[in-house]
C-alpha cells in the first residue's frame, strides 16, 4: 500500500470566484492540469489551500470538487486539521465518504496544548474513520514539534502511516525514517526537496508543485536514478523561481502565475494582502518562462 503514497503531491491551492466563493470549475481545471503532468497525488485543504480560512462546509465542498476531478486517477490525501476536534472528525468522515486514500492534520494551535492533549486529538481523529493518518509536523505554524520518540509513540496506533515534515531540520527527517515502522515521510519545503530526498524522504508535498510539478517530478526521477548532480541543478533552477515568489507573497504569487497560465484562481482570502502590481508583473514573467 505504501507505494501509492510515494512521489510528488501538489498541496492543492483553493481557487475562489470573484465573489470569494470556492470555485469548483477552477479546482477541476487545476487537478486536470496536474494529473496531465504526472503527479502522484494531491494534498487537499492544507495551509497552501487556505484550509484554515474556510468554513467546514467550504472544506467539504473543496474535498468533493477535488475528488470528483481526480476521479480515482491519483492518490488523494485530505487535510482535516483544525483547532476543534469535532470539526476535524466531521471532515475526516467526509473525506472517507468521498473515497480519499488518507487523512492528515496539523496539530491543534493557539492554546499551547501539551503533548497528551495533542496525542489525544490525533488519536480521536484517526480512530473516527477507517483511513490511515499522516501527521503534519509544522512546528513553526503551531508550536508543536515531533521528535523521534514522540513519533514512535504515535505510531503505536496502526492508523498512523506517515509524516509530512515541513521543517528545515533534515536530521529529524532522517530520524523518522530510521524508525522500525518505516513511516512514509514527505519533504515539506519545496526549496529543499532534493535535500529531503537525500535524507530519506519518500516524496514531497509542496505548494509550488501546483504550477511547475514537472520540475519536481524531474528532480524526483533524477535523484532516484542516481543523477544527483542533475537533481541538484533542477533544484537550483526552481529555487530561483521560489525566491521571486517569496519577494511578493508565495500563495498570492502562485495563484497569479496559474491565472496567467489559464486557470482562474482568484485571490487569497483576507487577511492575506492582495498582490502588488510589481508582483503581478513578476508572476506574468514566471508564467512566460514555464510555457
Amino acid at each position: 500500500m505504501n507505494e501509492k503514497f510515494h512521489g510528488v503531491f501538489p498541496a492543492l491551492l483553493t481557487p475562489f470566484t470573484e465573489q470569494g466563493k470556492v470555485n469548483d470549475k477552477a479546482i477541476a481545471d487545476l487537478v486536470a492540469f496536474n494529473v496531465a503532468k504526472g503527479v502522484d497525488g494531491f494534498y487537499v485543504g492544507g495551509s497552501t489551500g487556505e484550509g484554515l480560512l474556510l468554513t467546514v462546509d467550504e472544506r467539504k465542498q473543496l474535498f468533493a470538487a477535488a475528488a470528483k476531478a481526480n476521479a480515482g486517477r491519483t492518490t488523494m490525501i485530505a487535510h482535516v486539521g483544525t483547532i476543534c476536534t469535532e470539526h476535524a472528525i466531521e471532515l475526516a468522515r467526509c473525506a472517507q465518504d468521498l473515497g480519499y486514500d488518507a487523512i492528515s492534520a496539523v496539530a491543534p494551535y493557539y492554546y499551547s496544548f501539551g503533548y497528551d492533549a495533542v496525542k489525544g486529538y490525533y488519536n480521536d481523529i484517526a480512530d473516527s474513520v477507517d483511513l490511515p493518518m499522516i501527521l503534519y509536523n509544522f512546528p513553526a505554524a503551531n508550536g508543536f514539534g515531533l521528535t523521534k520518540e514522540r513519533a514512535e509513540d504515535f505510531f503505536r496506533n496502526p492508523k498512523f502511516i506517515g509524516i509530512k515534515h515541513t521543517n528545515a531540520d533534515l536530521f529529524m527527517l532522517q530520524q523518522f525514517k530510521s524508525m522500525a515502522c518505516d513511516p512514509i515521510v514527505y519533504n515539506g519545503f519545496d526549496e529543499m526537496f532534493v535535500a529531503g530526498l537525500s535524507m530519506g524522504a519518500d516524496g514531497g508535498i509542496g505548494s509550488t508543485y501546483n504550477f511547475m510539478a514537472e520540475r519536481f517530478i524531474d528532480i524526483y526521477d533524477k535523484f532516484r536514478a542516481g543523477d544527483i548532480a542533475g537533481a541538484q541543478a533542477r533544484q537550483i533552477a526552481v529555487n530561483e523561481i521560489i525566491s521571486e515568489l517569496i519577494r511578493y507573497g508565495v500563495f498570492a504569487m502562485e495563484k497569479q502565475v496559474l491565472t496567467e497560465m489559464g486557470i482562474d484562481m482568484g485571490v487569497c482570502r483576507k487577511p492575506f494582502l492582495p498582490l502588488s502590481d510589481e508582483g503581478k508583473q513578476a508572476a506574468k514573467n514566471i508564467a512566460r518562462t514555464l510555457r
